[in-house]
């Protein structure tokens, strides 16, 4: 499955935003992914957020602080992101199992250094703030306005392939 990895940002200018936070434990019982969907960040405390607004209806990439998606290592966090168009988190850090799981699902967890994620939330002050990714240079611009900004990520080898696949299962598919 080819995907889109960029779109309108969310910013969520906070560390540790756990899985229970993503996904909400009381909505695992959901037999599908799509089940999920309403539910994104519906319990995220935040000055300024609101779960049902149109800024995270209209988002395609969250950009957060360090420690994004610790809590329980659930795959439905990454899936709940995943059934609403929001393909890639930009973050200092995540949890380790949270971050796989992105990977394993085809989606991108972007690694960036504080400077640049400070960076990123003073274009936010400006309005929205749209993201390009390029996976093949490993890139990311970000625009406001006239104003523009560019970061480089890293990426493993094995990563890139997962989320080029478009996941494990597509990965495997491929391969064996």
């Amino acid at each position: 499955m080819k995907r889109t990895f960029g779109g309108p940002a969310i910013f969520l200018d906070r560390s540790d935003i756990n899985t229970d936070e993503i996904i909400p434990a009381r909505y695992l019982t959901e037999v599908t992914k799509e089940a999920l969907k309403p539910y994104l960040l519906e319990d995220l405390k935040l000055p300024g957020f609101d779960p049902a607004g149109e800024a995270l209806r209209r988002a395609k990439v969250i950009v957060a602080r360090k420690n994004f998606g610790c809590g329980s290592s659930r795959e439905h966090a990454p899936w709940s992101l995943e059934v609403n168009g929001i393909y890639t988190v930009i973050a200092e850090s995540y949890a380790r199992i949270f971050r796989q799981n992105m990977f394993n699902c085809g989606m991108l967890a972007i690694e960036l250094l504080a400077e640049d994620i400070d960076r990123l939330l003073d274009l936010e002050k400006q309005g929205e703030v749209m993201i390009a990714i390029n996976l093949q240079t490993h890139r990311i611009e970000a625009e406001v306005g006239a104003r523009r900004e560019v970061f480089s990520f890293a990426i493993s080898p094995f990563d890139q392939a997962l989320v080029e696949a478009g996941g494990w299962v597509e990965f495997a598919d491929q391969r064996y």
